[in-house]
């Protein structure tokens, strides 16, 4: 397993090294630099312009500029922000934790919306409850996020008031109180349902289809046959492999939700780093973009490993070497 563990996180080496040279280019082939942003102060000269160019080294080639760039990163340092005019580190520490939170809500409420309803589905298929739960999917698959996160933000936040509309935590609580906990998970109710309920249609729908495919193969009549109780049956048996393919997908949900809430923080003006993507390329800071890229790559590596390590985890029969 640690031979394995190793080999994979060389591997990603090369694999971010080359990432990073496509990143870098892509951002320099993008129309305007940090300079003729929206940040940029319009009143500001064309010499002054050119002579802030000439001081963040923007006129140098570009090859220098990446080999200057990639060499403060292996430092651990990924610049300033052009337009925070901060360390890049910190820019995206302030919100990295709210989008870390949202995807594990998310998950979370997820998987306890999904297993339930897939085992009853898959288990009594056909039945009213399956159809009933069928239906449920189909509406899910039918509806995009941000339609449905734009209703359960008119009806819930605009019309009921029960939730707060935008941000992470009430600004008049203080940090490190219980009155702050509670203000975060609050803030988190209506961004977490929204995903939620989205992305549980998938693991119902793909939990169902492994329960109904497994409850009849042979090893499973097998111990029907031995007069095994049929509550046992799916306990040890059924639901013990339909589960397999769940877990191995696990990593890349959890590296998947981190990086792909943008249209949830756009919606509920949830400040994480999906918000912080988009307005970083409206505003040319390029620093932050290629930070951000590269982040959300290097944890998607890490949960494809992470999927595999699961998967190895929960079936004896897996042994990754």
């Amino acid at each position: 397993m640690w031979k394995f563990i190793v080999r994979r996180f060389l591997v990603m080496i090369p694999q971010l090294f080359i990432l990073s040279i496509l990143v870098f280019l892509l951002a320099k082939a993008m129309p305007g630099d940090a300079l003729t942003g929206a940040a940029m102060d319009p009143n500001a000269s064309p010499e002054r312009i050119a002579e802030l160019r000439e001081q963040m080294g923007l006129n140098d080639p570009v090859h220098e500029q990446y080999i200057r760039w990639i060499s403060n990163v292996l430092k651990g340092d990924w610049g300033d922000s052009y337009v925070q005019k901060i360390a890049v580190s910190d820019v995206i520490g302030e919100k990295i934790w709210n989008t870390v939170f949202l995807a594990l809500g998310i998950l979370i409420v997820s998987y306890l919306i999904a297993i339930p309803l897939g085992i009853v589905s898959g288990r009594w298929n056909d039945s009213l409850a399956d159809k009933a739960i069928t239906g449920y999917n189909y509406l899910g698959f039918a509806t995009p996020l941000f339609i449905f996160a734009l209703i359960v933000l008119f009806i819930f936040g605009f019309k009921l008031d029960l939730f707060p509309v935008g941000g992470s935590v009430d600004p008049k609580v203080d940090n490190g109180t219980f009155a702050y906990v509670l203000s975060k998970i609050n803030h988190l109710v209506l961004p977490v349902m929204s995903g939620a309920l989205i992305q549980t249609v998938f693991t119902v729908q793909y939990l169902r289809s492994e329960i109904i495919d497994t409850k009849i193969k042979d090893f499973v009549r097998t111990a029907r046959s031995k007069g095994i109780p049929e509550s046992k049956v799916y306990s040890r048996h059924v639901l013990r492999n339909s589960f397999l393919p769940i877990a191995a997908f696990l990593g890349y949900e959890i590296t998947g939700l981190i990086g792909g809430s943008i249209f949830l923080e756009t919606i509920y003006s949830y400040p994480g780093i999906g918000q912080l993507f988009l307005s970083s390329i409206q505003l040319r800071d390029f620093s932050v973009v290629n930070a951000l890229i590269m982040m959300t790559s290097f944890a998607t590596l890490v949960g494809t490993l992470l999927s595999d390590i699961i998967l190895s985890a929960v079936d004896p029969r897996i042994r990754i070497e």
